[in-house]
């Protein structure tokens, strides 16, 4: 397993860092046989300590979870609570989705621009209507049935997942409506 722990604009000491290992492993090894990366990034907003805690698993799936506290090692210890609460929640669902599974989840590679928003405050349309790209990532989207993107997404905390459906073999989407369910796209 591989931990990357970090500080933003901050010291991270090496007691930290072995308090985050045996802590993250003691709540890992409870639901997951086989995490692949584990990502700590320690930040200060204000007055408070920010503590954002990502897990990479081997099935493909990923869980986030963020906490903030006037300590650093408060925040650690709630964001790791929030962790752990995640994946005893789907804990079930994570060993029965992958049970059946003999391969890992198929990756495929896609690009992710960040594009500028400043036309959009202008009256008049810009003559230009390409967008600037500000920045570009790559992005991974995975081939798993629509139960696991909705999990994947609730684990990660995002707003909505871009997914291969494995029953047709095309690009999906899931994602958290304003009423509090989710919604599914999916072409025809």
């Amino acid at each position: 397993m591989r931990y990357q722990i970090s500080g933003q604009q901050i010291n991270i000491g090496d007691a930290l860092k072995e308090h985050v290992k045996s802590a993250l492993d003691d709540v890992v090894s409870k639901y997951a046989q086989r995490p692949t990366d584990i990502s700590v990034v320690f930040s200060k907003s204000g007055h408070e300590h920010v503590c954002e805690i990502t897990i990479h698993l081997s099935t493909g799936l990923n869980a986030a979870a963020k906490a903030r506290d006037n300590e650093i090692y408060a925040s650690f210890e709630n964001s790791c609570e929030k962790l752990d609460k995640q994946l005893r929640r789907y804990k079930r669902r994570l060993k029965d989705h992958h049970k059946e599974r003999l391969e890992p989840v198929e990756l495929i590679g896609a690009s992710s621009y960040v594009l500028s928003g400043e036309h959009s405050s202008e009256v008049n349309e810009p003559e230009d209507l390409q967008p600037v790209i500000i920045a570009e990532t790559e992005a991974k989207i995975p081939s798993i049935s629509v139960g696991e993107a909705v999990m994947q997404m609730e684990l990660a905390g995002s707003e909505f997942l871009v997914f291969k459906n494995e029953a047709q073999s095309t690009i999906n989407v899931v994602y958290r409506r304003d009423d509090g369910n989710i919604g599914w796209i999916e072409p025809q």
